[in-house]
């Protein structure tokens, strides 16, 4: 049997975008755009309610905190007094909501966005019609400075969603890796980040759906029409409970040794992934999981952000996201 995670908050929106910071947990609710902060014991505070709703994480090296408004189309910085300033301004990048952020070390913010309106979109239509040719629109990274400028934009994407730095083991000659989840593309990539915050070309890190079904789902002509129909039939949580594949990278985490803990948007678990894509632990949530990290007092403790839906109207009314917690073996 596979371990489980334990629920330890609950009655949220939709949590995301779960942190690690200053000795506590932080994480954003984008259904009713607050970001909170919990020491894992008692009640988590709310430190800030942010216009268009919150998204992706993150701190400058002097310790402000950096929010993305995902309607705002923009990044906030948090001033010591707790104010919001408008960081860095996206309308001209982001085809969709900005979503997931990543913050290195120097300050330098890396932001992705959905690239069109796909709550919009699935709320008329199964979700595998997304894939009728061309596909889901692509859209870029960002990469910005310390100060909000933009230093860089990544190739078109396919919903570039969770991201984080790979260790020093994978660096390139050029600079640092980023690997990034592409969501609806159901894969993990990796983008080499040069000196000056541009980015090198994408390369496959981890494929996770099997190839001859990905092939078959974007297929042009009656193979691809049977394809997403089939899909669309089997798109129930009941199913989707009793599937391992495939799985849709939404937030990311590293792993030991190299790895990446993957929250699967499609279902309820949380998939410790190596490169290539071999599955290497599984960990069962409640719920569907947005966002994972491994964190906590010990540093042991892998926390999932689960919800009952990512549709933010109907998941700000239902109440049911919660936080779960499981304890890594050591």
């Amino acid at each position: 049997m596979r371990p489980r995670a334990t629920v330890v908050l609950d009655g949220f929106g939709v949590l995301e975008s779960l942190r690690w910071h200053d000795g506590a947990l932080w994480f954003c609710d984008l259904a009713h755009g607050t970001v909170h902060r919990w020491d894992t014991r008692g009640e988590p505070e709310t430190v800030a309610e942010v216009p268009g709703r919150a998204g992706g994480l993150g701190w400058l090296p002097d310790g402000r905190m950096l929010v993305a408004s995902m309607d705002g189309h923009c990044v906030y910085r948090r001033e010591p007094d707790g104010s919001l300033v408008v960081h860095a301004d996206l309308k001209d990048i982001a085809g969709g909501p900005v979503n997931d952020m990543f913050v290195d070390r120097l300050g330098r913010a890396y932001v992705g966005n959905f690239g069109f309106d796909y709550h919009g979109f699935v709320r008329r239509q199964p979700n595998s019609m997304l894939y009728v040719p061309p596909g889901p629109p692509r859209t870029p990274l960002a990469c910005l400075s310390p100060e909000g400028e933009l230093l860089g934009l990544s190739e078109p994407l396919v919903f570039p969603n969770g991201l984080f730095l790979l260790d020093d083991e994978q660096r390139t000659d050029e600079g640092p890796t980023l690997l990034v989840a592409e969501t609806l593309a159901m894969r993990l990539t990796a983008i080499p980040v040069l000196p000056d915050g541009r980015f090198g070309p994408p390369r496959p890190w981890a494929p996770l759906i099997p190839s001859a079904l990905w092939r078959s789902l974007n297929h042009p002509g009656l193979l691809g029409r049977v394809t997403r129909r089939v899909s669309a039939l089997l798109d129930r949580p009941a199913i989707a409970a009793r599937s391992a594949s495939p799985i849709a990278p939404d937030g990311i985490a590293p792993g030991r040794g190299g790895t990446a803990w993957v929250a699967n948007a499609l279902r309820g678990e949380c998939v410790r992934v190596g490169p290539g894509g071999a599955i290497l632990d599984r960990v069962s949530t409640s719920q569907q999981t947005l966002s994972c990290l491994v964190a906590g007092p010990d540093g042991n403790t892998l926390y999932a952000a689960t919800t009952p839906t990512d549709d933010p109207e109907r998941a700000a009314s239902l109440g049911g996201s919660r936080l779960e917690a499981y304890v890594l073996p050591t």
